[in-house]
């Protein structure tokens, strides 16, 4: 099978699960703790490539939806390091049980193995209150090892891809105009 098709499949799977439910789903949000407030000193925002982006709306709380498509062990580095880096960014939190989240970042993972490479691609939709997407961010990372599947990840890949998440959330964040 080739590449592209393989991508293929693999995103269109990562979006199939979107609808399944399992009980070895982590909700990154029941790891949040206490919001920033606005007497907290975030650091200035930085796009991945070290420019200096707009400041993001501090009046703005994400909610974490459960992650779709991982196994707990695979997705708990990523869970971790997505609510240190949001708060590090200067982005607010809300748990699943509070009210006032201005948005609800969904996340679906896939991990495919071909050879002696795993990649694994992930998708994240940013929502609105009501469920309609706003935004997406996508991408994928390769691990070159031996291991199939969410085996052959490690911890530092989840955590890339948790860094690249919130950086690419505090960009979008930072363009929104109210």
């Amino acid at each position: 099978m080739s590449r592209v098709l393989a991508t293929s499949v693999t995103v269109l799977s990562a979006l199939m699960l979107a609808a399944c439910t399992t009980s070895d789903v982590l909700e990154p949000s029941a790891m949040v703790g206490n919001p920033p407030t606005a007497a907290s000193t975030a650091p200035s925002p930085v796009a991945p490539g070290g420019e200096t982006v707009a400041a993001i709306d501090s009046s703005a709380r994400i909610q974490f939806a459960p992650i779709v498509g991982s196994t707990v062990e695979a997705v708990t580095p990523l869970t971790e390091r997505l609510a240190t880096r949001a708060k590090e960014r200067g982005i607010g939190l809300a748990r699943s049980d509070e009210p006032g989240a201005s948005y609800v970042l969904k996340g679906y993972l896939s991990a495919i193995t071909e050879g002696k490479e795993t990649t694994v691609i992930y998708v994240w939709d940013v929502l609105d209150t009501s469920g309609n997407r706003l935004h997406r961010i996508q991408g994928q990372q390769k691990v070159a090892g031996s291991g199939e599947g969410w085996a052959a990840v490690p911890d530092t890949t989840m955590q890339t891809i948790a860094d690249v998440t919130v950086d690419q959330l505090a960009l979008w964040l930072g363009g929104r105009t109210g």
